[in-house]
């Protein structure tokens, strides 16, 4: 079994969508499907005014798109952190996920905005979801290196070696990739080189299958 290297990609991917109103309650209203379809645009776009006054006029914070994100993923997915903020106090669900899963806090952690991933855990992101290839937010993170947002994952309450689909900790996914920084910052709160996935592989050996030769040298050496 090879390391799934693309399973952040097939996210992504999955996270993609037309933008088409999919509030219930706007499909018998024209007006109220119009302002939701605008405030998608605007969160699109990062134009604030735009969102406040759609927002303001009725548009509903849980507006979603045909793939299933929110108004809350599609402002996060651009790092308009104000809006995402805006949407929270207007009572936006924080946890709710589009058809992949995939949640706000996922996210976050794939794109690497670590502001507002403070922001969606300080409003009660569920730091422990699954999205439908079972990965987690630690995971997503730390796969793509964002290593201030898996300590914001730990400090949060989630342990350094917890294990993931196929045995993996979020050390073996950052070692992986070649994420030397998130490695590094792993190990300062705890996490263990030695454990070994559902294949009998280490961190090194998988850093040393994909030829990230810096986090090899650098486990190595901690022996």
């Amino acid at each position: 079994m090879n390391f799934p290297r693309t399973t952040c990609s097939k996210v992504l991917l999955a996270m993609l969508g037309i933008v088409v109103c999919a509030d219930a309650s706007a499909a018998a209203n024209p007006d109220q499907a119009d302002m939701n379809r605008q405030a998608l645009a605007a969160a699109r776009s990062g134009n604030v005014n735009n969102f406040k006054m759609f927002i303001e006029q009725g548009a509903s914070p849980n507006t979603r798109n045909r793939a299933g994100d929110s108004l809350l993923m599609t402002a996060i997915k651009t790092g308009q952190t104000e809006i995402v903020t805006l949407l929270l106090e207007r009572g936006a669900d924080v946890n709710l996920a589009n058809v992949a899963k995939v949640t706000p806090l996922m996210t976050a952690a794939f794109s690497g905005r670590t502001e507002i991933a403070a922001v969606l855990i300080a409003h009660k992101a569920d730091i422990h979801a699954v999205d439908q290839l079972n990965k987690t937010a630690m995971v997503y993170a730390a796969g793509t290196g964002r290593k201030d947002i898996v300590a914001l994952l730990l400090a949060g309450g989630i342990a350094p070696d917890a294990r993931y689909p196929n045995a993996l900790t979020a050390l073996m996914w950052a070692g992986a990739y070649g994420h030397l920084a998130t490695v590094k910052m792993l190990l300062d709160h705890g996490a263990d080189p030695a454990l070994l996935d559902n294949r009998g592989k280490s961190t090194q050996q998988m850093a040393d299958e994909n030829n990230h030769l810096d986090v090899v040298i650098f486990l190595r050496e901690l022996k």
